[in-house]
């Protein structure tokens, strides 16, 4: 009997010690569990840092690639805004002209009209164009209303003298045109 209860003593030892061990298993095995979630938790943090600077770094270049395009296609707009005081004084100088084309006065603005056409057509090459306001309706966008009258036959609110042209680069106003709107 001696012996049963020893042998009891040491398969109880035993299995106190197996249980130990059994349960430092499952510790180990409930912190790696644990381990495990909170890396599968910082991998999906760093996933979706990832994916924010990849949105951020798209829409800067996208950005830059609208901000580039728009100094691009409007590079010239300095240099049209130049020009322009200029062409308008050549119009002023065309608008002298008489009907008599044989006076001097007639021979000197050939020239001035040749240098005209030039100059003009330099500027369509650019895509800088006039804005055509006579006889149409006024609109903000493309003029400036400095003065107004009434005129028979002509309804409220239309274009009715130019006073100084207006201009676009492509689709951008580089100047009003300045305009006499009816009453």
């Amino acid at each position: 009997m001696k012996e049963e209860k020893q042998e009891q003593n040491v398969n109880e030892v035993q299995s106190g010690k197996e249980k130990k061990k059994k349960e430092r298993y499952k510790k180990e095995i409930v912190s790696l569990k644990e381990e495990v979630e909170k890396m599968k938790v910082s991998l999906k943090e760093a996933d979706e840092k990832v994916l924010r600077a990849n949105a951020e770094l798209i829409n800067y270049r996208k950005r830059k690639d609208e901000e580039v395009g728009k100094l691009l296609k409007y590079s010239n707009e300095d240099i049209a805004k130049e020009l322009l005081p200029i062409v308008d004084n050549f119009e002023r100088a065309i608008a002298m002209d008489d009907t008599n084309l044989d006076d001097q006065l007639s021979k000197f603005l050939e020239g001035f009209k040749m240098i005209y056409s030039h100059l003009v057509s330099a500027l369509n090459k650019y895509e800088i164009k006039a804005i055509d306001g006579y006889n149409k309706p006024f609109d903000p966008t493309y003029h400036q209303a400095v003065m107004t009258a009434k005129v028979e036959g002509v309804e409220p609110g239309m274009v009715v003298e130019v006073l100084q042209k207006g201009y676009l680069l492509k689709d951008k106003v580089i100047r009003p045109a300045m305009v006499k709107v009816s009453e």
